[in-house]
């Protein structure tokens, strides 16, 4: 049954789009890359030196986790949250996607998804051998289920165990959750735990980000990490924090993750006690601010009536719909795209839009946000260093443009 599952599972378009892009660039022609999410900035100083100060550390650690980085992610993540939490609540993974997989295997119920959602949820459901249930949303909702929309998927069976997924802010959409209330309900009528995929929270535009954890903590699953706002992706470090109620989930996760990746790498697992241990407001307040204007530069130039987007509200990224195009599927579209302007984006089917909704996932991290942010601190963001450091933004967002007006 597995085995079948996974022979059935498709390579995602993030890698064809990539692989199309090398075929372009090899034969010289300019790629302007929106289809991949990754941090534009650099690590931390500070953080960086503490992985050289502990590239020595060469022992397994516990499976679960350095103590000390636990209790000092439990401090931050208590001050940040206004609840308290323990470092026997946390699971240190490597990366949260392995932690959101060992969740999908064994949990024993239907998950929830709403379309569009991060392109690997529901592959891992499908592995773990649990019913998808996708919920359609709208852009007046700012892509968000809407609470009588979960609730009429729950009412089919509410004796069913339900895992619902929150992304906020979203990828692909770029926006944030602003129904958390009515959402959180549902947990106290029902057989419901939501998993908050919190790694764009940092990177929320919003001035008081807002958690669905601020509602429903008995009930909520915190996923995150240090990829996103610390720009460090590479360094495969995520984490959940699991409520007390939650404990039998958490002691699952604990037996599946010593059968599978043992414990995360000493030396990152050191190092990022700094990263919740020292101040790094700045560097944040920066990468919002740098974040914020250049997907705001995109939004501002691509709205249209040809083109329908929403502006960025959190990440890195932006969902722009064309109207006036036609075109079997949206993966069909964006190979278009690619080959006739270069700027490789994704298709919305693979965030769980039907195929023919011609929409598609940018991200507006292609630029220089080292040089960015060091320009920062003596100059600001102004359009001037938007055309200095991201040039590759401009360059792109013009060509899709012009795409975009074409007939």
């Amino acid at each position: 049954m597995i085995k079948n599952i996974i022979n059935n599972l498709k390579p995602s378009s993030t890698l064809l789009i990539n692989e199309e892009s090398k075929k372009l660039e090899k034969k010289g022609k300019k790629i302007f890359k929106f289809g991949f999410g990754q941090s534009p900035f650099d690590i931390p100083e500070d953080i960086v030196e503490e992985l050289k100060n502990n590239a020595h550390q060469n022992k397994y650690l516990p499976m679960q986790g350095l103590r000390e980085l636990r209790s000092t992610i439990a401090k931050y993540m208590s001050k940040e949250k206004n609840y308290e939490y323990d470092a026997d609540q946390i699971i240190i993974g490597p990366g949260s996607k392995e932690l959101m997989f060992l969740l999908h295997i064994l949990f024993d119920g239907d998950v929830i998804l709403p379309a569009p959602s991060w392109v690997s949820y529901a592959p891992q459901a499908l592995i773990g051998r649990n019913k998808v249930h996708w919920i359609q949303t709208k852009r007046q909702n700012n892509w968000f289920p809407t609470s009588q929309q979960i609730e009429n998927i729950i009412l089919k069976n509410n004796k069913k165990n339900y895992l619902l997924f929150i992304n906020s802010p979203n990828n692909p959409s770029g926006q944030v959750c602003e129904n958390l209330s009515e959402i959180s309900s549902l947990t106290k009528k029902y057989n419901l735990i939501i998993l908050s995929d919190e790694i764009y929270s940092e990177l929320s535009f919003e001035k008081n980000f807002q958690s669905i954890s601020n509602y429903c903590p008995e009930k909520t699953i915190i996923s995150t990490g240090i990829s996103k706002w610390c720009g460090a992706g590479g360094w495969r470090l995520g984490f959940f924090i699991i409520p007390k109620s939650l404990k039998k989930i958490n002691e699952k996760i604990k037996v599946l993750a010593s059968e599978t990746f043992s414990s995360v790498s000493a030396p990152v697992q050191y190092a990022v006690i700094s990263a919740y241990k020292n101040d790094h407001r700045d560097y944040i307040k920066k990468s919002k601010d740098i974040l914020k204007n250049v997907g705001e530069y995109v939004y501002d130039n691509l709205k249209s009536n040809n083109v329908l987007i929403s502006k960025p509200k959190g990440g890195f990224y932006l969902m722009p719909e064309f109207t006036n195009k036609i075109f079997s599927s949206s993966q069909e579209m964006c190979k278009i795209i690619l080959r006739d302007t270069g700027v490789a984006l994704l298709p919305g089917s693979d965030f769980g839009f039907s195929k023919k909704k011609l929409i598609t996932r940018l991200s507006f991290t292609d630029f220089d946000g080292v040089n960015f942010m060091k320009n920062y601190d003596k100059n600001g963001i102004s359009l001037n260093s938007i055309n200095s450091f991201a040039s590759n933004i401009v360059e792109g967002t013009k060509r899709l443009k012009e795409w975009s007006e074409s007939t």
